[in-house]
């Protein structure tokens, strides 16, 4: 039987420590069978034959700048049934200029209140049977909070919520997605919004969620 191949992207901002980040989920990769290509330049995308083989795309890129041949390739791949997974700034706040992209992913980073708050991270009742998050139950986080702005199209999994303090300026509690999937074409995207930290893709429930999405993302 042949290796499927994931293709690890990282890069961007270091605040979000992507080699770091990304190089703990490589041994897993491994070890579930997957042949692993790193690279630290967006110009993978732009190589149609590498991208052709490329069965699982986790990308980890926070801000940035992608060209137009990279994008049209990572989008072609994914439509074709390439997965792509990632966490956090690393997929929702990647190319905040490339319409492209955003179209691509349905969702894009606006803010977030706070720089470490503990917050809960509630499943969906209605998608808990969901192979990703089957048999997880609501968890705490003490991290950011992402604020995000997202299309209908987005099958989500898991919230969290912003609730209003006394000098903000949004009138209310605000529910944003923290755990989602969506498909485009063939393929299937995963985003785990939390992340910021290293340490919080140590907790168990995050770790579960990523390495989940990673196999079910996957072609094949």
């Amino acid at each position: 039987m042949t290796a499927r191949q994931a293709l690890v992207v990282r890069g961007g901002w270091d605040g979000h420590a992507p080699q770091e980040a990304t190089d703990l989920f490589v041994p897993f990769l491994e070890d579930s069978g997957f042949t692993v290509v790193v690279s630290d330049s967006l110009e993978v995308y732009a190589d149609t034959e590498l991208m052709s083989q490329t069965d699982l795309v986790l990308q980890s890129w926070t801000m940035g700048e992608i060209l137009g041949d990279e994008v049209h390739g990572l989008r072609a791949a994914v439509a074709a049934g390439t997965g792509l997974v990632g966490w956090h700034g690393g997929v929702v706040d990647s190319f905040r200029m490339s319409a492209e992209y955003l179209h691509l992913m349905g969702a894009q980073f606006a803010a977030h209140p706070g720089d470490s708050v503990e917050h809960a991270v509630r499943i969906v009742p209605e998608r808990a049977d969901h192979p990703v998050v089957a048999g997880l139950e609501d968890f705490t986080l003490r991290s950011e909070r992402y604020w995000l702005l997202t299309d209908p199209l987005l099958d989500v999994l898991a919230t969290t919520t912003i609730d209003a303090g006394p000098d903000d300026p949004w009138d209310g509690a605000s529910t944003h997605p923290a755990v989602w999937t969506r498909r485009w074409g063939a393929g299937r995207i995963v985003v785990c919004a939390p992340g910021h930290h290293l340490a919080d893709l140590a907790v168990p429930q995050v770790r579960t969620i990523i390495e989940r999405g990673l196999l079910w993302a996957a072609r094949g």
